[in-house]
């Protein structure tokens, strides 16, 4: 739990509050606010008075959401006023940013009456391509839904009622599914009667539920249609049942949802439910009954709760940021009841699907698989935003309430990726070419989790065939703990490998071709029990057409080896490894990150040339900035010196190339600055997209920098120079970085054989 000093501090520090407004547009120069403003304005307002639609193409409408409350219901604060309710607001705001890339206004209504406040949120909503109700108390949110919806030609969402439904609604799928249990049989007890209660229990009849299987509690006891004192939000679930507490109405149930307080369900109650059965106990901070205590109660229990310190968190945030997304970019009239079905199923689907890597990671788990502890996928799983996505908006098109229809679904799921900088262009068409023509590629550290379960993706994508180095037994252990399937992927224990006698031939192959250096046989022998040595001679005798390896390795010695079993193609005498990071600024690519230490002015020649090859390789133009702590000549000793020596061969061997220095990275990037200052630069005027740093140890601290701040995603490091596809990771690099580097590496080998080939 949050501490109170803690959460004091981080709304207050920096500037307080967590949401800011950021400009879109250029706005620098006088000619950028004349269009900003006026005059230039008064065009897009003008079409947008002729057709009001057009406001989705000339403003942020289509991307904007007001998240919008009277604080009468705030978390479990209770009704604590409109102004006391806004740091919920905000945080519903960062939510909607940072999971579906949706911008919002927070507004606090100081407004109790329903009519008033429908009035006035009516007046505001021209402004706003959907409408977040938020923390409104029962029953007046339904009447204010109810009419606003009504009224209103966009999405209008209370998240109370309905993001628990939805998301409360897919665990429930998935768990009869476990349970072995029809929803159309079930008994089910629902103890709170608030809105999100009755939201929820309407989800559930829509999902085949049958009302007379369903009792709702309130604090007074049981729903019955003998009570005078329910109001009509109530009496749709009243029972005829002669039954008045908890107690007597969880006897025999299938299935318990509680939205309402603390403590109030026991181990008894739980006990005296049929087999497996299900409980959803959500009321926040605290749920009806601990998690200690359900699982104590017994073994046959699926449990889920609101928190995030237990499995199968029910949590709003699955689902509220995606519905809005699919809405809006559908430019959907509002949200409906097919647009909430799907996102269920669609939540409910991505549950049963294998979990990456990096959500693991985030989690700490070793392992997910769908099951009792699984039945709803992780908030930060980001195929949420496709998944979820995607399906609302497929439902808003099929219902009719859009007003813009998609039909390049791979286009828009792209579009997706790219916004939330998930995933790249280049990434893609790079793993489309893998995947028209795969190669054999060796994975030398299989034994490594993520190693192995790079491999077993990359053979399921259809990316390559692996070949796994290691003992047989032991990879089928792992792979059996990582619940993985290697049954049909090929094997090498290459000190076993007596039918093919590798080791032997390999040791002959080195022997002969590093003779004149001193390699005897014995030598290259004994070398070849090295995983990476016999690895790389796999790829060098043609046995197979990549090789990774890194996760174990001391990169040190692993770049000894490939210098001398696959050498440094020529007219190179050295060899580099640069890292591509993908951000949402663009595409950039830094050297080098891996292999160099401290490169004098001739490597750092061969570096540059070799990066400037890879970026073109890429599909981009490289702009090469060669980098140090000082600008072009002020500092004539140490690496700066090594920088001016290089850069100055550069522009006399390769004028074509596009590159300058030394500078600092200020300079770099921007070129505004740089080109007042150092007119004479021969990058005047472009866009730096390739940093040549001076030592390994600047280039490899910025790019992991950067990936820790989250700046964007790295693919790499990329060996630039071997004769062969001979791919160095990084130590304990996930598994989406080295399926990342086993694309790369899968391209390098197909470009290779075309070169080879003359084409």
């Amino acid at each position: 739990m949050a501490k109170r000093e803690d959460a004091l501090r981080y709304h207050a520090e920096g500037k307080p509050g967590k949401i800011e407004v950021v400009p879109t547009k250029p706005y620098s120069t006088q000619a950028d606010l004349s269009l900003a403003y006026s005059p230039g304005v008064a065009e897009p307002c003008l079409e947008i008075e002729k057709n009001p639609l057009d406001a989705y193409k000339y403003t942020a409408k289509g991307n904007l959401v007001a998240v919008i409350s009277n604080g009468t219901a705030v978390l479990g604060l209770g009704d604590i006023g409109a102004t006391a309710g806004k740091p919920v607001m905000e945080g519903k705001g960062l939510l909607f940013k940072i999971f579906a890339g949706i911008d919002v206004f927070d507004i606090e209504v100081n407004e109790k009456d329903p009519e008033k406040f429908i009035q006035t949120v009516k007046a505001i909503a021209p402004t706003f391509g959907g409408i977040n109700l938020e923390d409104i108390k029962a029953p007046e949110c339904f009447e204010i839904e109810t009419r606003l919806k009504a009224e209103l030609d966009i999405p209008v969402m209370h998240d109370d009622q309905h993001g628990t439904a939805i998301i409360s609604g897919a665990a429930l799928i998935n768990a009869l599914e476990i349970a072995g249990k029809k929803i159309e049989e079930v008994k089910i007890v629902v103890n709170g009667a608030g809105a999100a209660s009755i939201s929820c229990t309407r989800l559930y009849v829509m999902l085949g539920a049958k009302k007379e299987n369903i009792i709702m509690c309130d604090s007074k006891g049981v729903l019955s249609v003998y009570r005078t004192d329910l109001n009509e939000a109530k009496r749709e679930f009243a029972t005829r049942h002669d039954i008045r507490t908890l107690k007597e109405a969880i006897d025999g149930a299938d299935v318990f949802l509680g939205l309402s307080v603390a403590d109030v369900l026991t181990k008894e109650m739980v006990q005296s439910m049929n087999p497996d059965p299900i409980v959803f106990a959500l009321a926040n901070p605290n749920p009806e009954i601990s998690y200690q205590d359900a699982m104590d109660s017994r073994d046959d229990l699926i449990f889920a709760t609101g928190r995030s310190d237990y499995p199968n968190q029910v949590n709003n945030v699955l689902g509220f940021p995606y519905i809005f997304r699919g809405a809006l970019d559908t430019h959907a009239r509002a949200i409906n009841e097919e647009m909430k079905l799907a996102a269920v199923k669609a939540i409910a689907r991505l549950a049963k699907e294998p979990v990456p890597d990096v959500v693991n990671a985030a989690y700490k788990l070793k392992r997910t698989t769908f099951g009792r502890d699984y039945i709803l996928p992780k908030p930060l799983d980001p195929r949420l935003l496709t998944a979820v996505s995607i399906a609302v908006a497929k439902a808003a098109i099929a219902s009719g309430v859009s007003r813009r229809t998609i039909t390049d679904w791979e286009g828009y799921t792209n579009r997706l990726r790219e916004m939330m900088g998930y995933e790249n262009e280049l990434v893609r068409s790079f793993m489309d070419m893998a995947r028209a023509n795969p190669r054999r590629v060796v994975f030398a550290e299989a034994n490594h989790a993520n190693m192995l379960k790079a491999a077993v993706q990359a053979k399921a994508e259809g990316i390559c065939y692996p070949i796994l180095l290691g003992n047989e037994e032991r990879l089928h252990k792992i792979a059996a703990e990582e619940n993985l399937n290697i049954d049909n992927i090929e094997i090498v224990n290459m000190r076993h490998d007596r039918e093919n006698d590798r080791r032997t031939r390999y040791a002959e192959i080195l022997s002969e071709k590093k003779a004149r250096e001193g390699v005897t046989f014995s030598e290259a022998y004994e070398k070849m029990v090295n995983r990476n040595a016999f690895g790389m001679m796999m790829v060098e005798a043609g046995e197979a057409d990549a090789f990774i390896t890194g996760v174990y390795s001391r990169y040190s010695e692993v770049i000894k080896l490939a210098e001398e079993i696959i050498g440094i193609r020529p007219p190179y005498k050295y060899f580099g490894a640069m890292s591509i990071l993908i951000s949402k600024k663009g595409t950039f690519f830094i050297a080098d990150t891996l292999i160099n230490r401290h490169p004098s002015a001739d490597v750092l020649k061969d570096v540059a040339c070799l990066t400037h090859e890879a970026v073109k390789f890429f599909a981009h133009d490289p702009v090469m900035a060669m980098l140090s702590y000082s600008n072009f000549g002020s500092d004539r000793q140490g690496s700066p010196l090594k920088v001016h020596e290089a850069i100055d061969y550069l522009h006399r061997v390769h004028p074509e190339m596009m590159i300058d220095g030394e500078m600092q990275v200020s300079f770099a990037f921007n070129k505004k600055l740089r080109d007042e200052t150092y007119p004479f630069n021969k990058l005047k005027g472009k866009d730096v997209n390739t940093l040549i740093f001076p030592n390994l140890s600047s280039a490899n601290s910025a790019y992991k920098l950067l990936l820790e701040m989250g700046v964007g995603e790295i693919i790499g490091p990329i060996q630039m120079g071997l004769n062969k596809p001979i791919h160095f990771t990084d130590l304990e690099s996930s598994t989406r970085d080295i399926l990342n580097l086993t694309t790369v590496a899968v391209v390098d080998a197909i470009v290779q054989e075309q070169i080879e080939k003359g084409q």
